[in-house]
């Protein structure tokens, strides 16, 4: 396998493309997308195309599409924010800027913000805040609500997490289009295998599995777990092993979601954002743990460890080689990890002040790849 690698980047500042021919040298490109922030970005790069995904309350929100590997950009804008208005009533003022007002976006008023992305079996899935999904099965230049998972009879009663409603986590099967999971703060995981006509909350815990003794609220109750799910991933495989790292602990799914098993114990904190699973091995998994919720948000102690098993939560161990020790205070979020499809495979994240780091050894060991960005939302691998 070619050891070339690009990361793809988003930012409170636009997004950014890392590469490397060979993981060990890299090469920084951007900011893209007129300085948007960006919350998620996804590619296919046997086709050279990188969307990425974002917006906020001024911008609106949208999604831009490169078909030349980062070159060249261009916007699907999906709903209008503040500066469309403020363009529109102030046109001499929009002509001296240079800045042209775009036609009204088809979704203005249902979101303001794209939180996630997933390409696969030629359509792109987008999730938003408020938690909607939308397709596209023209790359990106036009899309449609999958209603079936707005209508869910659940719906009314979802509520909001820290950062909203938001739809952050899009999982494909790897063979089969018409099955698909997503994650939604703080509503749960659901899952479809009718292409998203139907779907299922999938938030019950483990018979075999006790909740620990809590009264943290974000824990869940005796039957279920926690609704504030953070971030989920499948490993490789036809048994629909599902990992996810919930606000309140690391769990497993052997059965796809039905059934969630907590596999926490071993780690310094049952808080954190990212989870990563081996591109090859279902059974290693990586884990960022933060000291808590309302506590800093940082790594227990000031002092950043990513922590990893090799038999799916069953045990734990953490990976410092490299990594800052001391007065260490950064934050690393729910999308901000991500892994390479290399036999020894390549571990990489960013950090909320700017930093990336990348491992080449499974996080033995670690370096850090650029530094000074903006705050780093996402880091994905050009695929």
């Amino acid at each position: 396998m070619d050891q070339d690698v690009t990361l793809l980047i988003g930012t409170t500042k636009g997004a950014f493309l890392l590469d490397s021919p060979d993981r060990r040298g890299w090469t920084l490109r951007g900011p893209f997308c007129d300085l948007w922030p960006i919350n998620h970005m996804t590619g296919d790069k046997a086709a050279g195309c990188i969307w990425a995904a974002g917006g906020g309350g001024w911008t609106g929100a949208g999604v831009w599409r490169s078909t030349d590997r980062g070159e060249t950009w261009t916007l699907a804008k999906l709903s209008d924010g503040e500066a469309d208005g403020f363009l529109r009533d102030n046109p001499e003022l929009a002509q001296t800027l240079g800045m042209t007002p775009l036609p009204p976006g088809p979704f203005t008023g249902q979101f303001d913000s794209v939180w996630s992305l997933s390409m696969a079996h030629g359509r792109l899935l987008a999730g938003t805040r408020p938690a909607m999904l939308l397709c596209s099965d023209d790359g990106g230049a036009s899309w449609a609500r999958l209603d079936g998972l707005t209508d869910h009879p659940s719906a009314d009663s979802w509520e909001a997490g820290g950062a909203g409603l938001t739809l952050h986590t899009i999982v494909r099967h790897p063979t089969d289009p018409a099955r698909c999971w997503v994650g939604i703060s703080a509503a749960g995981v659901f899952g479809t295998e009718d292409h998203g006509q139907t779907w299922e909350r999938r938030n019950r815990r483990d018979n075999a599995c006790g909740r620990a003794a809590t009264d943290h609220p974000a824990a869940g109750s005796d039957t279920e777990v926690g609704m504030c799910v953070h971030n989920m991933v499948r490993a490789r495989g036809e048994n629909d092993l599902l990992y996810q790292q919930n606000h309140h602990g690391v769990l497993s799914s052997q059965d796809g979601g039905r059934n969630w098993r907590d596999v926490t114990d071993g780690l310094p904190s049952s808080f954190g954002f990212p989870i990563a699973v081996h591109p090859h091995d279902p059974a290693t998994i990586w884990v960022l743990p933060m000291n808590g919720d309302s506590i800093g948000r940082f790594p227990p102690g000031a002092s950043a460890a990513v922590w990893r098993s090799r038999n799916g939560g069953v045990d734990w161990a953490p990976m410092r080689a490299g990594l800052p020790q001391e007065n260490c205070y950064f934050t690393v979020l729910r999308q901000a990890m991500t892994t390479d499809d290399h036999a020894t495979a390549g571990l990489y994240f960013g950090t909320n002040s700017g930093s990336v780091y990348a491992s080449a050894d499974e996080g033995e060991t670690w370096n850090e790849i650029a530094k000074h960005l903006p705050t780093v939302l996402s880091v994905d691998l050009l695929r």
